[in-house]
């Protein structure tokens, strides 16, 4: 990574720093009167990060929400965030919350969108209720995938969590948690109404108004934790074709009559999308361990359906922690058609590859890590969702090598 770049990023995590600490402010508002100072917290939490491949051919993404990624450079957008968290202790039963998070996102920028805001309310001990903008939890961790410092590796396996491009819904969710003998029994349902963008190279793909529900239980047992989801989302807007369409029929490819045709055959609107996965985590002394498996059925033609897992283990030696995983998917490729264009629209979705994870994390110091992270994607030269800007020589294999800084205050 160049001095120059390495100057923009931080500058505009600095920016976006003094953003983030303008909004937290607002949960401020009107702490004069309140009848006890602790009733107030802020916390925070970062990212900085370098990631860089062995091929220009495509670029590495951390998700779906990044329109650029990591080639044969070092870069330090992939991985770079910035979050601070506010809460205000209303009544003993009653928090409002709010996080704002900065980070490499749809519009090539790190502008600060908040991510949760919500009041929490919880009439007893056993139950919680939410309403307000959510984190998502369609799978396993995947409500704090933003948060480096509470992941073993650098990142979530790729693999696994690509398919989720959605941070946040703006619902209710309501939990219950129930002892049973020694252990602990948990289940939530949520629904809510999706919104942002996913970049499509020079396009974006609006998620607004996409409606979201779902739900999970959770079993604690000793040192495991056991947990079975499902979830579903309603598309409400189509994929940006038209332009891919446009060009087909001037350059002769297929006709207004047959672009129509493809348009419908491809629409995502008002279709759904469900989500199965089951995971456990063990985490008893030096020894960390995950296991995660998932299940997304695509309602729309231009996706495809996916089965997808990973296993990851870590065992700590003093402060040093080092891990090592595994990580696959499997997507279903559609019938090819009698239309080249949409055979070939329909082969974006397409993923098939296993990743190799081996890497160390250091608690240097209290609520900061080190970490350094190789991965080894090994996949069809096919498989290109979702990297970013594939070149002809794109073979599906990849190294990618990461060094990040994560902390909590």
């Amino acid at each position: 990574m160049s001095q120059n770049q390495s100057t923009d990023i931080f500058l505009a995590a600095a920016r976006g720093l003094r953003l983030l600490a303008a909004l937290a402010a607002l949960v401020f508002v009107g702490q004069a009167g309140a009848e006890e100072e602790s009733a107030f917290a802020l916390h925070g939490f970062g990212t900085l990060g370098a990631t860089r491949t062995s091929t220009a051919d495509a670029e590495f993404v951390r998700d779906l929400s990044q329109p650029k990624g990591a080639s044969n450079r070092w870069d330090g957008k992939v991985d770079s965030i910035l979050g601070l968290q506010a809460s205000w202790r209303l009544t003993p039963d009653l928090e409002a919350v709010v996080q704002a998070i900065s980070h490499y996102r749809y519009d090539r920028s790190f502008k600060p969108e908040v991510s949760w805001a919500y009041v929490k309310y919880d009439p007893t001990p056993q139950v919680s209720l939410r309403a307000g903008r959510l984190g998502t939890e369609f799978f396993m961790m995947a409500d704090s995938r933003q948060v480096g410092y509470s992941y073993l590796p650098v990142r979530p396996p790729g693999d696994f969590f690509w398919y989720l491009p959605f941070s946040s819904i703006n619902g209710v969710d309501a939990a219950l948690t129930v002892p049973v003998g020694e252990d602990v029994l948990r289940g939530k349902l949520y629904y809510g109404i999706s919104e942002g963008n996913i970049p499509l190279a020079d396009k974006q793909w609006s998620l607004d108004g996409s409606a979201m529900v779902g739900g999970y239980l959770d079993y604690q047992l000793g040192s495991w934790l056991l947990r079975a989801s499902y979830a579903n989302i309603r598309f409400n807007h189509n994929m940006p074709i038209e332009g891919d369409l446009a060009s087909a029929v001037l350059a002769g490819a297929m006709t207004s009559v047959e672009a129509a045709q493809a348009r419908d055959y491809l629409a995502a609107d008002n279709t759904r999308s469900h989500y199965y996965s089951v995971g456990a985590i063990y985490d008893n002394g030096p020894w960390q361990l995950q296991i995660m498996l998932n299940k997304i059925t695509q309602g729309s033609r231009i996706f495809q359906s996916s089965s997808a897992g990973y296993l990851l283990a870590g065992y700590r030696i003093g402060s040093v922690t080092p891990y090592a995983g595994f990580s696959w998917i499997r997507s279903e490729s559609r019938a090819a058609t009698l239309n080249p264009v949409i055979d070939v629209i329909m082969a974006d979705a397409h993923a098939h590859q296993n990743t190799t994870i081996l890497g160390a994390r250091w608690d240097v110091a209290r609520n900061v890590a080190l970490k350094a992270q190789w991965d080894g994607i090994r996949g069809e030269a096919q498989s290109i969702f979702p990297f970013r800007n594939e070149q002809a020589g794109w073979s599906g294999k990849m190294d990618v090598f990461s060094l990040t800084m994560d902390f909590v205050f």
